[in-house]
Parts: structure tokens; sequence; C-alpha cells
């Protein structure tokens, strides 16, 4: 059972610039990863996919596209999300989530809310100001 951890969130002006880690307590390859966020009141909403390694093919919300950026280190086992460009539009509790493992490639058609992730980490703060 892997265990997530966030990390890196803080506040952060427009324009400006945050990255989130995700620490994996065992190597992450054969999981399809993802980025969610959540505001209070609001559904949550996927941010970023990224799938397993032998795939590794990458998915973004419209909102998010051109300005983050998915990646893995698998050697650290950490997962990231380079946000550039932030807009106050980004404030939001951030999770990283999990999946698998997965023999083959998850290759979603829509983010979707999560719902079909197995682990979730604590989650981190992202405020954006203007």
């Amino acid at each position: 059972q892997v265990q997530l951890a966030e990390s890196g969130g803080g506040s952060a002006q427009a324009g400006g610039s945050l990255r989130l880690s995700c620490e994996a307590s065992e190597y992450i390859g054969s999981y399809c990863m993802a980025w969610f966020r959540q505001v209070p009141g609001r559904e949550r909403e996927g941010v970023a996919f990224i799938d397993i390694d032998v795939d590794g093919g990458t998915k973004y919300a419209d909102t998010v596209k051109d300005r983050f950026t998915i990646s893995k280190d698998r050697a650290k086992k950490t997962l990231y999300l380079q946000m550039n460009s932030l807009e106050l539009e980004d404030t939001a509790t951030y999770y990283c989530a999990a999946k698998g493992p997965e023999f083959f490639a998850c290759r979603p058609r829509q983010l979707g809310s999560g719902d079909d992730y197995n682990y979730w980490g604590q989650g981190t703060q992202v405020t954006v100001s203007s």
C-alpha cells in the first residue's frame, strides 16, 4: 500500500511559480498518478495526470494546460507539479493521488474527480494573491 506525502504548497503572487512534490513510500513506476485540487464548497477537480512508466503519457485540465507540468523522478520516488503563471483561480488545496499498481496504461479520457484512485496524500494548500 503506497503512502503519499505532498509538500511545496504556500503563497505566491499571480504570475509567479510554485513546485509541488509528492513523495511516495515505494516505487511509483507502475502507478497511474495525478494531481487534483479542491476549493471548499466545490467538487474536486483533476489538474494533471501521468501514466505508468512504460507509457509515460500526460494529460492536463484545460485551465492549466501550458502553465503546469507534471513529472516523475523514479529514483526519488517523487511526483512533481510545476506550476507557472499562477492565477488567482489556482488557489486550492492540492492532492496527489495514485491508482494501481497497473499492468496496462490508464490513458484516461477525462481527468475526473479522482473517485477511482486508491491512494491519496494529505493535501497541500496553494494560495495565489494579486
